[in-house]
Parts: structure tokens; sequence; C-alpha cells
């Protein structure tokens, strides 16, 4: 388990590393903000098509290979952004990192799965549990080691520090974790990699990304237009397909596995809202300075492991999610409490309230779809999980922009809460409302 565990902090830990160390990159490799913020952004594009793209591979072929050719190219990328001898070097470090660590989720997970059919004993919920908390723990860490490393010795560290750590997960991996697919396993479709179908899914997806990133001021529907003519032909193609890319008919016939998908979608809207908006309004409205915007929102990271703990205890996971799901309105009407002479009690008492939204409905996601998917798709499933966060990612810095506008106000943040508001009733029906999840 410690492998992967190791190898699982990686995507999630470069996610937010840098962002401690974007003022440093712009000033030595003299480009602006939108420049710099483009490395938070390319690693969020990379990874959403290569999350379940290295989770098919993983189903294909068997995941200890795949685990350590994404660690591989995560070590390396790693080391080429640490050399990195301008800004466009760089950005392809970024695009490698998101590829490489794409692979150690729908890897570890599909390991939990072979391990199952090994001992014919199902995983106990504390495993699914400790990749939940792992994943949120290093994101929450990530700043504060990114922080660290920049203090310490420069922007590049943030970089460099992915080659030991490569390293020791690679060791780790070839010594514990065993090499052959277990007996029982179903094989694999007949066919090959689908490389058309990946391609399709990537403009569709890229496109679609593109589109949230850009809303103001002009929206660009013209990248909607070629997401929508992308994601058609790409589910078109995929019906037709003996092996295909992501099984479209698997999602579609199964209900309460869609369902997961957008429920982890709309969780981590709402958590980056609170992450990035919540912490902009701090600092400009309420006038506390950047360490103590840290400090306001440690307890959400201290709660959503802690929800993530005791939620992964328990064998079935409606009530984890129903009670995420309540937790999210309640936190929302919070938010509409806020001026700038709140107490910084409630502050800290309202991003605590969406620490019970984000652990528990991560580890409740989790454990959903890993009993909805079949073996053979373990990989590919978990991977889209994953792209769907990063689409939640990316739709909540568009709620923001438009809230917003040019600067935090107390207003936006308001109509930031009235959305999170419908977002979590949106999803608490929908999930009451599923049946499915009365027996997972």
């Amino acid at each position: 388990m410690t492998p992967l565990l190791l190898a699982s902090t990686l995507n999630p830990v470069n996610s937010t590393m840098i962002a401690t160390a974007l003022v440093s990159i712009g000033r030595d490799l003299r480009v602006d903000a939108t420049d710099t913020a483009w490395l938070v952004a390319i690693l969020y594009l990379s990874a959403s098509i290569a999350q379940p793209a290295m989770g098919r591979l993983a189903d294909r072929y068997g995941p200890l290979w795949v685990g350590i050719a994404g660690l591989v190219i995560t070590g390396l990328a790693g080391l080429g952004g640490a050399l990195a001898p301008d800004f466009g070097w760089l950005l392809v470090s970024r695009l490698a990192l998101g590829i490489g660590s794409s692979a150690s989720y729908p890897v570890a997970l599909t390991m939990i799965r072979y391990h199952e059919y090994r001992t014919g004993i199902p995983a106990p919920p504390g495993v699914l549990g400790a990749m939940a908390i792992c994943g949120q723990a290093t994101a929450a860490i990530g700043p504060t080691l990114g922080g660290l490393l920049v203090g310490v010795f420069d922007w590049r560290a943030v970089f460099a520090v992915n080659v030991p750590w490569t390293l020791l997960a690679i060791v780790l991996a070839l010594r514990w974790l065993p090499r052959d697919r277990p007996e029982g396993v179903p094989p694999p479709a007949r066919g090959g990699i689908d490389l058309i179908g990946m391609g399709i899914f990537a403009v569709g997806m890229t496109s679609l990304l593109l589109f949230l990133m850009r809303l103001r001021p002009d929206p660009p529907y013209a990248l909607l237009a070629v997401a929508v003519v992308g994601f058609t032909v790409f589910c078109l193609w995929e019906m037709r397909r003996a092996a295909p890319f992501i099984d479209v008919r698997m999602i579609a016939g199964n209900p309460a596995l869609l369902a997961t998908y957008v429920r982890f979608a709309g969780t981590f809207i709402s958590v980056y809202v609170i992450l990035y908006g919540l912490t902009q309004w701090v600092e400009e409205v309420r006038g506390l300075s950047p360490a103590e915007t840290g400090l306001i929102l440690l307890p959400m990271s201290i709660v959503a492991v802690a929800a993530a703990a005791i939620g992964s205890r328990r064998k079935r996971m409606r009530i984890p999610l129903l009670t995420g799901l309540v937790a999210l309105p309640i936190g929302s009407l919070g938010l509409l409490l806020l001026d700038a002479a709140s107490p910084v009690a409630l502050l800290v008492l309202v991003a605590g309230v969406f620490g019970v939204t984000n652990g528990l409905n991560s580890i409740g996601n989790q454990a959903a779809l890993y009993k909805l998917v079949p073996t053979t798709h373990v990989g590919s499933a978990s991977g889209l999980l994953r792209t769907f966060q990063y689409v939640g990612a990316i739709a909540s810095s568009s709620l923001i922009g438009l809230a917003y506008g040019d600067r935090a106000t107390t207003p936006g943040l308001h109509v930031l809460a009235l959305a999170l508001v419908a977002l979590g009733v949106f999803l608490f029906t929908m999930t009451l409302l599923d049946r499915r999840l009365r027996d997972l």
C-alpha cells in the first residue's frame, strides 16, 4: 500500500505546490501573471485527458508497468522543470508532469481490485479511505511545501523535488507490488488501444476546458460548439468499438455511476470556490494577510481529513454522501452572513463546514465508483473520475470570475453563496432519489 499512496500524492501535490512559486517564476523568467497562470491550467488540461487514458492502459496491459512509466515521466518532467532555461521549456515540463502523475490514481485503484482477486477478501473500507485522505492532505500542504522549497532554495526546487519522490516510489513499487495479473480477472476485450477515441476525447475536453476558462469578458461559444460536436462524435465512435477507450455504453447503462461523476464535479466546484473565491474575498475585503487567510482555511483541511476518515469506516456510502451534501447548502448559507466586519471565528466555522462536504463526498464518491465499475474498467473509470474533478475546478474559477468581475466584493461573494446553495440542493435531491446507492 505504501508505494501506491506515495505515488498517488504526486498529482494533487503538484497541482497546488506551484502556487507559491508563481511570483518567483514570473520575475526570474520575465513573464507576467497571465503567462504564469498557464502553469496551473496546463496541468489541469493534460491531467484531465491523461487520467482516463492512463487508466485504460492499466486495464489493458496491467497496472504495475503503466504506473512505473508514469513515475518515470514525472521524474523526468521534474528534472526538466528544474533545469528549464526559459518559460516555454517550463510549460512543457508542467504538461509532462500532468501526464506522468495521472497514472498513479487509476493504477492504485486497479491494484487494489486485483488484490481482492488474489486474496478473495474485499478491500477494507479504510484502504479506499487512505487513498482519499492522502490526496486531500497532500493537496492541502502543497502550497506550504512549495513555499518552504522556494524559501530555502528557489522555485526550481518545486520541480526538482519530484525526482527523489518518484525514485523512491519506483524502488518500493518494484520491490513490493505484484507484477502479474491475478487468476480470475476477466481478460481485456480484444482490440488495440483506441488512439482515435483518445484523440477525439482530447479535442472535446480541451475545447470544453478552454471555454470554461474564458467566459469573461466574451465567452468563446465557438469552443463550446467544438466541445459539443467533439463529445457527440466521441460517443458515437466509442459505442461502435469492441475495446473502447471509455465504455460509453457502460456509463449510459449505469445511472448511479453517471451520478457519481456529476457529484464529484459538483463537490469540487464548491471546494475550489472556497479555496480561491473565499480566500480572495478574505484578503481584499476582510483585509487579512495571505498568512492569516491560510490559517483560516487550515481547519477546512483538517475537518476534511477527519470526515474522510470517519466516512471510510462505513460499509455503505449513502449516509456519508447525503451528510456531506447537507453540509454544502448549510455552509453556503453561512457565506451569506459574511461582510467586511465578520469575526474571524465565523470565517473559520464556515470554512470548516465545507470541510465536511469535501471529506465525506470525496471518500463517498470514490467508494461508490469502486463498487459500481467492473474490474476490467476500474482504471479508465477511476481516471475519468479525476477528469470530472478538474472540470469542477476550472468551472469554479469561471464562476468566481463571473461573480466578482475585476475584484472580490461582498455582493459577489453572496452570488457565489446562492449558486452553491442551488448546487447543493440539486446534488442532495439527485443522491436522495438514487435507489442504487441504497445497496452500496
